[in-house]
């Protein structure tokens, strides 16, 4: 077991560790890359995680914690205390520069912090992930996930979906 690390040593492999848990609805992209976990402490030689799920209701949250528990499990890092926060809210701005890269490498448009819109009001043209065309339009303000919405490239006609900017 390396519980018996140092704590900082112990909290650094579990962050380490971490970088490998997929996000189950985005599996290229890790937990600690869209920027859920939000902190990794040792207290009384307990490891504890501290996770802000995408948004109060994302039916991914017991999955998420439960990779969790079992990556750092398997690293011998336990005993493990997962704790869901929900204050402050997640935001797209904790998604990491090698998340978003990541998404757009799997086919979904990463949120653009570029512009000051109101994502449900005003309706961006996207850069398609697919072929790079800026001549996409919005079919539905949600795709797969209300965390999501759908897009079509006009150049290539392939659907995408785009992770909204909260």
């Amino acid at each position: 077991m390396t519980w018996g690390l140092a704590p900082s040593l112990r909290e650094k492999h579990a962050w380490d560790v971490l970088e490998n848990v997929p996000d189950p609805e985005i599996p290229v992209i890790s937990v600690r890359e869209l920027g859920i976990v939000r902190d990794v402490r040792v207290s009384g030689g307990v490891l504890d995680v501290f996770l802000t799920p995408t948004y109060s209701g994302c039916p991914a949250t017991e999955m998420i914690e439960q990779g969790v528990r079992e990556a750092l499990d398997a690293a011998g890092l336990g005993p493990i205390r997962v704790t869901t926060r929900l204050a402050p809210a997640w935001t797209t701005d904790w998604i990491s520069d090698e998340g978003k890269r990541k998404m757009q490498q799997y086919g979904i448009a990463p949120p653009d912090h570029t512009r000051d819109a109101k994502p449900m009001v005003f309706v961006p043209r996207l850069t398609c992930p697919h072929c790079g065309s800026r001549d996409t339009e919005r079919l539905s303000a949600f795709g797969s996930t209300a965390c999501k919405s759908l897009h079509r490239c006009r150049a290539c006609m392939e659907p995408f979906e785009h992770f909204k900017p909260i």
